[in-house]
Parts: C-alpha cells; structure tokens; sequence
C-alpha cells in the first residue's frame, strides 16, 4: 500500500514537471516582413522595399530571383536593405539549382554579416567576412571523403579567410553532405533556427516534400553579431549552374512562457496595460505553482500514513494467527 500511494505521488509529480517543460520549450513567431521575399518579388516601379540586388541577378517575378544563369564567370548577390535585429530567429528558404551540364558549379550562399552587398570570391561575396555564412557547395575542390553538393556553416571574424582550395574545411563549423540536392524532383528548401546561446539547428528538404533532414544542430552556437544583413550570393567559374532564390520567410522567435521575457523588439508597440496584464499571469502563475507543491507535500504525507497504517493492521493480524 505504501510502495503504491509512493509510486502514484512520484507518477503526478513526473507529469506536472512534463507540463512545465512543455510550457517553458513553447516557441511562438512573429513574421519579418522586411526579410521576407515571396513572389512578384518587386513593387509597381520594379524596386524591391526590403531588398537590393545586383551582379548578375535576374528577377522573374513569377517564378524565381536567379542569382547566376548557367553560364560560366556570372556573380550575383541579393541583400536585405535594414539590418536583422531579432534575438532569436528561423529563416526558411525555398530555392533550386539547376542546369544543363553533366559538370557544374560553383554554389550559393546566405549570409548574415556586418556589411551587405560586397561582390568577392567566396561563392560572389566578399571575404573575410564577420556573422555567419552558410554555404551551398556544389563543386568539389580537395575534401577527400567528403561527398558533394556539401553544405557547411562557417562563422566569420572579420579577419579568416575562407579557403577555397580544401572547400573551406579549416573553418567549417558544422556541415552535412547532400547528395540529391541539386535536380531534385520536388520542391528544396532549407531552414535554420537559431536561439541565442541555446542551439543553431539547420534542416533541409529534398529527399520528399515536408520531409525534413537534419544537417546540423549545435547547442553550443557562436556568438552571431548583434545587427547583421540578411543576404544571398551565388558564383559560376568555368562551370556554371542556375542557382535560384524561389522564396524567403523570416520570423522572429519567442517562447510564450509566462515568466519568460519575449524576445527583444518582438514587443513593440505594445502598450504597459499588456505588461502589466504578463507580470499579473506571471504572479498568478507563481501562486499555482507554490499551492501545487503544499497539496502534493500534504499528498505525499497522507499516502505514506495510509500505507503504514494498512501495514501494521495486516501485521497484527498475522501474529494473532
């Protein structure tokens, strides 16, 4: 009796800690407007508000932004014009490279740097960059063992320079190889989330539509500058590919638990009533927490009575036999 009232008191504490977890691990999102990209891509005056673009890049506004043609030697950037602030962040791209030839590259890249819109020789951007740059890497230069397309993250300083010649192997951060990600039959996207000092997690899609691959996940992720652009590049050399933005959707993250704070900027605009109304949910929040434990220590008391009392009880009747 008492090993059962133990083990059902221990039962209702696992699932009120399960619940809190839950409720501390609830992420919400609020849309970036200035860093999305969806189709026509341009306003009536054939300008886009939140972006510039140049280099090679060509617009299609009914089908894709295409940052290089399959043709040999073309570069092309695209980067946003305001700077991304968020704390906490997902950006989800849907893009497609693509050609002709039997041989291809050299890749694309997105970037988020302290500058924007500088032409150089890492995938069409410039080097020795500061932020992070994720890179599409279609050609194989000297990776012994490694199999391409290969997508790798790099975190730039402002002073390294990307190596070209080893794909950039003595300053990859994480990477994954991909095989399958260039002429894929359906629709390929990628996704990077990236909490502040929690984990960096990137995701791709091109195996299945709504199937979601695993590149790498960090819970250790690198200090991202605090103001950065949000931006894409691409490069041909003697190889060419088609290398197409098709869409871009950024969101700012927040988790919604009641004695966390949102993420920083993600509350504009909002008046002190709904301050006030949070630090009210937050309290009461506390009270049920604090009168949650006195029933369950009470509880706790009260089972381990009843068991010791249906314990003496069967033992006394035992010795009277």
């Amino acid at each position: 009796m008492l090993l059962t009232s133990t083990l059902s008191a221990l039962w209702l504490a696992t699932l009120a800690w399960g619940a809190v977890q839950a409720e501390e691990d609830n992420v919400k999102s609020i849309g970036l407007r200035t860093h999305t990209l969806v189709q026509p891509y341009l306003d009536s005056d054939m300008q886009s508000r939140w972006y510039d673009f140049g280099g090679s890049t060509i617009i299609r506004t009914d089908q894709y932004i295409r940052l290089t043609s399959d043709h040999p030697s073309q570069t092309g950037w695209l980067f946003s014009r305001v700077p991304m602030t968020a704390t906490n962040w997902e950006i989800e791209v849907e893009f497609k490279i693509h050609g002709k030839n039997q041989l291809y590259g050299d890749g694309f890249a997105m970037w988020l740097t302290k500058e924007r819109g500088k032409v150089g020789p890492v995938f069409g951007s410039a080097d020795r960059f500061e932020g992070l740059g994720i890179f599409f890497d279609t050609y194989k230069n000297n990776r012994p063992g490694v199999v391409f397309p290969y997508v790798m993250a790099m975190v730039g300083d402002g002073k390294t320079s990307y190596d070209k010649d080893t794909d950039g192997k003595s300053t990859e951060f994480a990477g994954c190889s991909a095989r399958g990600i260039r002429h894929a039959s359906m629709p390929t996207k990628f996704r990077l989330t990236y909490f502040q000092d929690k984990y960096l997690k990137l995701e791709l899609q091109y195996k299945a539509e709504n199937e979601w691959t695993l590149c790498f996940e960090t819970d250790e992720p690198p200090a991202i500058p605090q103001v950065t652009y949000l931006g894409f590049s691409a490069e041909t050399g003697e190889l060419s590919d088609n290398h197409d933005i098709i869409s871009v959707n950024a969101k700012n993250l927040y988790t919604s638990h009641p004695t966390g704070k949102p993420t920083p900027g993600s509350g504009k605009g909002k008046k002190s009533a709904s301050k006030k109304k949070k630090k009210g949910a937050a309290s009461g929040s506390s009270w049920t927490w604090f009168f949650f434990k006195i029933f369950f220590f009470f509880m706790v008391i009260g089972g381990g009575y009843v068991g010791y009392t249906a314990w003496r009880a069967n033992n006394k009747r035992s010795h009277r036999f």
